[in-house]
């Protein structure tokens, strides 16, 4: 199934927390699930939103790959197979790898690995474990998201893609919908990407309400607060109710 990629560029014009705020609405994710936890960071926070659909793969870097000829490890033996998936996809691709050393040993990614991604449409990466090139990759205005930085590759091999990953304490499966800016990473649930990218304006308009009334001028007072707070709270109560209608 491909997304209509309006769809995905409304999406891109809110914040991770707003994204978030609006799935709460639909009552279909526990409001403790379907985001990634402190561990995955953002690198770049000074870049728009990512938006895409996760390939996912499994990654270590402790030992040379079983079976090698060498000491040495092949970070891009399978990288082949993994950007030819992204065709798969119902739209542009996050590579989301599952770093299995624990703790991480060597960089998941770099430079090259990043363009490379990018070339073929990629649109970010995620990793729990670690990253390297940080300035090379900033160049490429790449979003990815780590759980440390290490400067070197060690034995750095991809053992398998296209399965689920567990990452942040977040389970990916391949094709997820995901969303993340520098307040983190979240799954957008794809049967209702489409009405959350539509709703998203009127519930940052609805936080207006409460944001105006604080940073405008005049005297605050806790009456005129919890006036702002229950106008706020009737308007978000009635678009949970239509949207859940839906």
């Amino acid at each position: 199934m491909t997304m209509d990629q309006s769809t995905l560029e409304k999406l891109r014009q809110f914040d991770t927390p707003t994204i978030c705020n609006v799935i709460e609405l639909f009552d279909v994710v526990p409001r403790n699930a379907g985001y990634m936890d402190g561990r995955i960071a953002c690198n770049f926070p000074e870049l728009p939103p990512m938006v895409g659909f996760a390939s996912t793969a499994a990654f270590r870097s402790d030992a040379p790959p079983s079976g090698s000829l060498s000491r040495g490890g092949d970070a891009y033996g399978s990288m082949e197979q993994q950007v030819a998936g992204f065709a798969e996809l119902p739209g542009p691709a996050v590579v989301v790898f599952q770093d299995l050393d624990d703790p991480p040993v060597a960089a998941t990614f770099g430079e090259v690995m990043c363009s490379t991604y990018q070339a073929f449409g990629a649109v970010g990466l995620v990793t729990s474990g670690a990253g390297r090139d940080l300035a090379q990759v900033r160049a490429l205005k790449f979003p990815v998201f780590t759980g440390s930085t290490i400067c070197s590759h060690a034995y750095c091999h991809i053992l398998h893609a296209g399965l689920p990953v567990r990452v942040g304490g977040l389970v990916v499966n391949p094709g997820d919908l995901l969303h993340g800016d520098a307040n983190g990473l979240a799954r957008v649930p794809q049967d209702i990407a489409a009405a959350v990218a539509d709703v998203a304006a009127e519930f940052a308009a609805a936080e207006a309400i409460v944001l105006d009334y604080v940073r405008g001028a005049g005297k605050k007072t806790p009456e005129g607060l919890s006036a702002a707070r229950k106008e706020f709270q009737a308007v978000v109560k009635k678009l949970s109710e239509r949207v859940r209608r839906v």
